[in-house]
């Protein structure tokens, strides 16, 4: 069957009895970095073999109804077969695309941030409106969503916002989303309403908050201060300075989050976001110097924006890595962006051949 041939399921389950059998073992426990993340793995894999077993008992079950009704004609149960295949496909074709998130730490929830960039206001409105994007996409796939900071813009939008998305591959179908986005259309926010061009840049992170991995933050390393929370949040907020800003003297990092009642919430939060910032600034170097020892010059500015949103004077939506496009940008803006999201991992899987 297709399935069989595009995800090789003896091997994943040579995987799993292997895990488990390394499970066994007196000190397997010992080295508790290494034992969760094998068990992690175990249940992904296992979680991956069931759902395509299941897809291929599916796939036969309508191959001996297909050939039954071709025995002997049954026009009902046809047009039922013909939903089931067409079913098939759409998940065949999903799970196709979940084999393309293969790095190293794709599987893990995510932590997006976006940040206006030039254009005034206007990329402070467009702030906002890539993160109610994003929260639409992410809650029609099944996903959670965790507001965990925002600085609101003095106008209109937001200046900054972090929050989390939780669910299994968050991190690995949105990782190619990181970059500068740009928005070109009528200023709703100038009295001669003029054509603007807005940047926004967006950055995500893995969310390594709840994995084994060893990001060391000493507290000689950081600065930590409290003040009152100014977001959404009702009355309390105000009325305690339970918001935390914690900035990492090495890194010049800065985290804030004010988005819990408490102050030990807080900090605990912005903690969980500064070492994923620690661990992805980490990748990005290793990139850098890569890309370096490589020949090839990488910039990270609005200036080179990955992908550009036109309303006006004609409605578009590019990428301008993959050469992806659609002319609908309302869908696009309401969090339809799955088209953009594949054809990206698609170049990216090309690559890496």
């Amino acid at each position: 069957m297709t399935s069989r041939r595009i995800f090789d399921l003896p091997s994943k389950k040579r995987e799993i009895e292997a895990i488990e059998q390394e499970s066994l073992a007196p000190d397997f426990y010992s080295d508790r970095v290494h034992s969760q993340r094998q068990m992690r793995q175990l249940s992904r894999l296992r979680d991956e073999v069931s759902a395509w077993e299941g897809l291929a008992s599916r796939l036969d079950d309508l191959d001996e109804l297909t050939q039954m009704v071709a025995e002997e004609p049954d026009e009902r149960l046809s047009v039922e077969i013909a939903q089931e295949v067409a079913a098939a496909e759409t998940e065949l074709e999903k799970r196709r695309f979940t084999l393309l998130l293969n790095g190293e730490h794709d599987a893990k929830s995510a932590i997006v941030s976006i940040h206006a960039g030039n254009g005034g206001t206007d990329a402070q409105d467009w702030t906002a409106t890539m993160e109610r994007m994003y929260i639409r996409w992410a809650e029609s796939h099944g996903y959670t969503v965790e507001l965990l900071d925002e600085t609101e813009g003095e106008e209109a939008g937001m200046k900054s916002v972090t929050f989390g998305v939780g669910g299994p591959y968050a991190y690995g179908y949105l990782r190619g989303e990181a970059g500068a986005h740009r928005l070109i259309r009528l200023s709703p926010f100038d009295a001669a309403h003029r054509r603007q061009t807005s940047f926004a840049k967006v950055e995500v992170m893995p969310d390594i908050g709840e994995d084994p991995i060893e990001i060391v933050v000493r507290p000689e390393d950081i600065e930590v201060d409290t003040f009152r929370s100014t977001g959404k949040g009702g009355q309390h907020l105000n009325k305690t300075d339970s918001a935390v800003r914690i900035h990492h003297k090495a890194t010049g990092i800065v985290v804030t989050c004010q988005n819990e009642r408490s102050q030990i919430q807080n900090r605990e939060t912005a903690m969980r976001v500064l070492k994923s910032r620690l661990y992805e600034l980490e990748i990005e170097e290793r990139e850098r110097e890569a890309a370096r020892l490589k020949g090839v010059h990488v910039e990270a500015d609005f200036g080179n924006q990955i992908r550009t949103v036109t309303i006006h004077p004609y409605t578009m939506v590019k990428d301008h890595r993959t050469g992806a496009e659609q002319g609908d940008t309302a869908s696009y803006l309401n969090g339809e962006i799955d088209h953009f999201i594949e054809a990206e991992l698609t170049a990216r899987a090309g690559q890496a051949v």
